[in-house]
């Protein structure tokens, strides 16, 4: 299943790519204020449901484009959780942080997760119990143990003056107690960042099941913890969701107790 899912994330990466020749030539549209959605979104999706659904014809599927096929609930045997570009405001823009991302949701628990930068050409893998690997190394999240040396990423998704009056009350706090505090604009890839090392940590609110289910898969294979603003499992559900090292986890959850 590992190999399907890298072949259908490699087959969007090439729609992808074909389209970041000619940016001027991709149309969009807003979908709710400042989110977007291309056409280059659309046929990525098709590509990916393509290669999964020609393997496993029987499986379900959840894409931010497409919405669910199949019967899709906590007690189905098989969903493709399926974001086929994640950080699309930067793709438009020629900003180059943006990414595919796939997992398999199997009863209800993410057990597989590929996220692939095309521009990078970095593959981030992860099985349930198998361990999270780029590009076919194994990774590990950073081992720290205080905030204060650490580099954190974050997330915001417009909403209502109040959601973006708590998200500046956070950032604040944060941005006080560690290195830096970088927002990239892809949850995926920052997720996947926080599994090898390159961040410390990540928080974000108010994100879909497509943003995160693979991206959390590669932190906690990792070696690191996800969880809500509370510190609980139940971010999949929520779309809150703090992940780490282990340390840097606890201190985070602390820190953003509040906002929980």
């Amino acid at each position: 299943m590992l190999n399907t899912a890298v072949k259908a994330a490699r087959r969007a990466a090439a729609v992808i790519n074909r389209a970041s020749f000619d940016l001027d030539r991709v149309s969009f549209a807003e979908k709710n204020p400042n989110d977007f959605v291309t056409d280059v979104d659309r046929a990525a999706e098709e590509a990916v449901i393509e290669v999964l659904q020609k393997a496993y014809p029987t499986h379900a599927f959840l894409g931010e484009e497409s919405g669910t096929t199949g019967n899709v609930n906590d007690e189905s045997e098989f969903v493709w959780i399926i974001d086929p570009l994640d950080g699309t405001t930067n793709f438009i823009h020629g900003f180059p942080q943006y990414a595919v991302s796939i997992a398999l949701q199997q009863r209800g628990v993410i057990t597989l997760g590929v996220v692939y930068d095309p521009v990078r050409n970095e593959l981030f893998t992860a099985e349930k119990g198998a361990g999270a690997f780029l590009n076919e190394k194994r990774i590990r999240v950073r081992k720290l143990d205080r905030i204060s040396g650490a580099l954190l990423g974050t997330g915001y998704k417009n909403g209502s003056p109040k959601a973006l009056d708590e998200y500046l009350k956070m950032y604040g706090i944060m941005a006080e107690r560690c290195h830096g505090v970088r927002r990239a604009g892809s949850a995926a890839l920052d997720l996947a960042y926080v599994a090898c090392g390159r961040l410390d940590g990540y928080y974000e609110k108010s994100l879909q099941p497509w943003d995160i289910a693979a991206g959390t898969l590669l932190v906690t294979e990792a070696g690191g913890i996800a969880g809500e603003f509370d510190g609980e499992s139940n971010y999949m559900q929520t779309g809150h969701v703090i992940a780490g090292s282990p340390r840097v986890f606890g201190q985070m959850v602390g820190l953003l107790a509040e906002f929980a």
